[in-house]
C-alpha cells in the first residue's frame, strides 16, 4: 500500500532540507520524481544521487514567484514522463525574521507570494490533468507555525495558515474527480531553511523541553509522512494537516 511505482512526483524546493528527503524518499518508493529549485546545478546534485541509488529522477529548475518557469516545469514534466501522479508544494520562502511591526511590504508580499499564489498556480496547473484520468494527489508542505501563534514569524505563519485552508478548499473541489489534497505541518526540522530557530538556543530549549520526543525532527521524519498520504495507505484522507511535530505543538516558537 505504500508503493508509488512507476508515479510521476513533482517536488517544488527540492534540492535541500524536506523536499529533498521527499524527493529521495519517494523515489525509493518506486516514483519517478521531478526534482525543482532554483539552482540548475543544486537540482542536478540531488538527481545524481538519487539516479546512482537506480531511482528515476530529473532536474526541472524553477522559480516558484515566476508563474512562467512553473508552467514550464509542469509542461516539461508532461512532455517527458507523459502525467504528473503526485504534486508535493514544499518550496516556500521566510526572507523577514522578527515581530511583525518590523516586516517591509515587499518583504510582506514576497511571503504571501511565494507561499500562498505560487501553491494556487500550481495547482491550477496540475489538478486538472489529475481529474482527467479520476487520480492523483496533492501535498503541501505547511507548518506549526500556522496553527499556533509564532511571534517571530508573523508573515510566515499567516502564510502555511493560509495554506491549510486552500488544501482544504482544493479537496472540497476536485474531491469528486478523485483527487486528494492534504497538508503536512512540520515542527522544528533540522534544515538550513530552519537555521534561525535551531541555532537559536531559547528556542531550540522551549522547543524541546516541551517536546514528548525532547528533541527536533529530521528531514526524513516528514518524508515518510508524504510518501504515506501519496500512497494508496492514504487514499481515504483528504482535505486534511498532519502535525509532524514529535508532540510539540503548544504556544508558538
Amino acid at each position: 500500500m505504500f508503493s508509488l511505482k512507476d508515479k510521476v512526483a513533482v517536488i517544488t524546493g527540492s534540492s535541500r532540507g524536506i523536499g529533498k528527503s521527499i524527493a529521495e524518499q519517494m523515489a525509493l518508493a518506486g516514483a519517478k520524481v521531478v526534482v525543482s529549485s532554483r539552482k540548475a546545478d543544486a537540482c542536478a546534485q540531488v538527481v545524481a544521487e538519487i539516479t546512482a541509488r537506480g531511482g528515476q529522477a530529473r532536474a526541472v529548475p524553477a522559480n516558484i514567484s515566476d508563474k512562467a518557469q512553473l508552467q514550464r516545469l509542469v509542461d516539461d514534466t508532461l512532455a517527458s514522463w507523459g502525467r504528473i501522479d503526485v504534486l508535493v508544494c514544499n518550496a516556500a520562502v521566510n526572507p523577514y525574521f522578527g515581530p511583525s511591526a518590523g516586516i517591509s511590504d515587499e518583504q510582506f508580499d514576497k511571503v504571501m507570494h511565494a507561499n500562498i499564489k505560487a501553491n494556487h498556480w500550481l495547482a491550477s496547473m496540475v489538478l486538472p490533468q489529475m481529474a482527467s484520468r479520476k487520480d492523483g494527489v496533492m501535498l503541501i508542505i505547511s507548518s506549526v507555525s500556522g496553527l499556533v501563534a509564532a511571534p517571530l514569524l508573523g508573515a510566515y505563519s499567516l502564510s502555511k495558515a493560509a495554506d491549510m485552508q486552500l488544501c482544504r478548499n482544493l479537496a472540497a473541489e476536485w474531491g469528486h474527480a478523485n483527487l486528494r489534497v492534504n497538508c503536512l505541518a512540520p515542527g522544528l526540522i533540522k534544515t538550513d531553511f530552519a537555521r534561525a530557530l535551531w541555532e537559536n538556543p531559547p528556542i531550540l530549549e522551549r522547543v524541546t523541553s516541551r517536546s514528548c520526543l525532547r528533541r527536533i525532527g529530521q528531514p526524513e521524519e516528514v518524508a515518510g509522512a508524504a510518501v504515506f498520504l501519496a500512497s494508496d495507505a492514504g487514499r481515504f484522507i483528504t482535505g486534511q494537516t498532519l502535525v509532524i511535530d514529535g508532540g510539540s505543538l503548544g504556544d508558538g516558537f
